[in-house]
């Protein structure tokens, strides 16, 4: 395969958060990038905020500033420790829900409500409606 869901800085966050310690080396190694790619990455997550490098000793080691929200306008206010949690499988990530929005407040389906994914109004299931009869809104 060609091509990955999560980019490479999304994959170096893994791998941070895995090993705080990890090496460029390493980083590399497990990406299938050069080093200096593995450098490059790491620089742009440490200037955007999202990692903090500390010297220690010879080598670096990093810290991943978990609360801060996810770059993408679309993430719904997501922390990128809810991801990672949910990437690595380190712990339920925590919900986070839209301004204004009931927790309680589900679709026909049982689902919690979030965006529409379809382009219209949403049908029944053939299962769930009595033959010649319809279902009130709301009901």
């Amino acid at each position: 395969m060609s091509w990955t869901f999560l980019t490479s800085h999304a994959r170096v966050l893994m791998l941070v958060a895995h090993d705080p310690g990890v090496r460029l080396r390493d980083i590399a190694a497990s990406l299938d990038i050069t080093e200096r790619s593995a450098f490059a990455i790491i620089t742009d997550l440490v200037e955007a905020g999202y990692v903090v490098k500390e010297k220690n000793g010879r080598r670096n080691r990093y810290h991943i500033q978990a609360h801060l929200p996810l770059p993408e306008p679309t993430s719904h206010e997501r922390t990128v420790g809810e991801v990672l949690a949910l990437l690595t499988g380190t712990g339920p990530a925590p919900t986070c829900k839209p301004a204004g929005q009931s927790a309680s407040r589900k679709t026909d389906a049982g689902r919690a409500a979030g965006p529409s994914t379809g382009g219209g109004p949403r049908r029944e299931s053939p299962r769930s409606a009595v033959p010649g009869e319809r279902r009130q809104a709301g009901t």
